[in-house]
């Protein structure tokens, strides 16, 4: 019911956004149609001026160059209304945006709030309670032991440098995101799809996900982040 109510109201409000965005790029258009004229007057005038520049007198010149700049500071206020338009365009429709990522926040709190008030937990709660239940019992075993360092990003790059980190995107999708999970690549995100190692030891962002530096397969050999390659060459 609730998500019923916010859809109706959101809908409510964009109802009219269609006919002012049509409204907002035909006066768009219309300035566009106004400097083109006023640029082949500029160019008719200013052809006409070279053409007859060692006849006139001094006061005709004045007045065909005052005619010209007129054009220009014509041409200029129609571009100055089309930045106006365009601005107030984006900002109708950010508007809208902001609005509904709001309604969506305030829908999942008081989702959140009803489960809670019910008792009921999630499967994505049970996953990741799950999922840190297991983390603890490993990291109480390996506490202490050089094993805990063996599993790390870089050390997993050490023992083999053209290994592959093969995550399906969905799973990340499904799960919550830890704030304290690590970030890699050149985007700066967790983990997720299939990632390529630097073979650069000294690298400092290690793994990349393979859209992020244009791959679509596994390349043969040795890789080098685009980073690392740059400083390669620098060398």
């Amino acid at each position: 019911m609730a998500t019923a109510i916010y859809l109706e109201h959101y809908l409510d409000s964009i109802e009219n956004l269609p006919c002012e965005l049509q409204r907002n790029f035909t006066l768009m258009r219309e300035l566009d149609s106004r400097t083109e004229e006023k640029k082949g007057e500029i160019d008719k005038l200013a052809a006409e001026y070279i053409a007859n520049v060692k006849n006139l007198a001094s006061e005709q010149r004045v007045e065909h160059l005052q005619k010209i700049q007129n054009a220009y500071s014509k041409c200029k206020e129609y571009s100055d209304d089309k930045v106006q338009l365009a601005m107030q365009t984006y900002e109708m429709v950010d508007k809208h945006i902001r609005r509904l990522d709001a309604d969506l926040a305030r829908f999942e709190n008081e989702l959140k709030e009803k489960l809670e008030v019910s008792g009921y937990e999630s499967p994505d709660g049970r996953a990741l309670k799950k999922t840190r239940n297991l983390k603890d019992k490993r990291g109480s075993r390996g506490r202490g032991k050089k094993g805990s360092d063996e599993d790390s990003p870089r050390k997993k790059k050490m023992k083999n440098s053209d290994s592959i980190l093969a995550v399906h995107p969905s799973d990340v999708l499904d799960m919550p995101v830890d704030p304290n999970e690590p970030t890699y690549c050149l985007c700066h995100q967790v983990s997720y799809g299939e990632m390529i190692g630097c073979d650069n030891p000294d690298c400092p962002i290690e793994w990349f996900h393979f859209a992020c530096v244009d791959l679509t397969t596994k390349p043969k050999g040795k890789w080098y982040c685009p980073r690392c390659t740059q400083d390669r060459k620098k060398k």
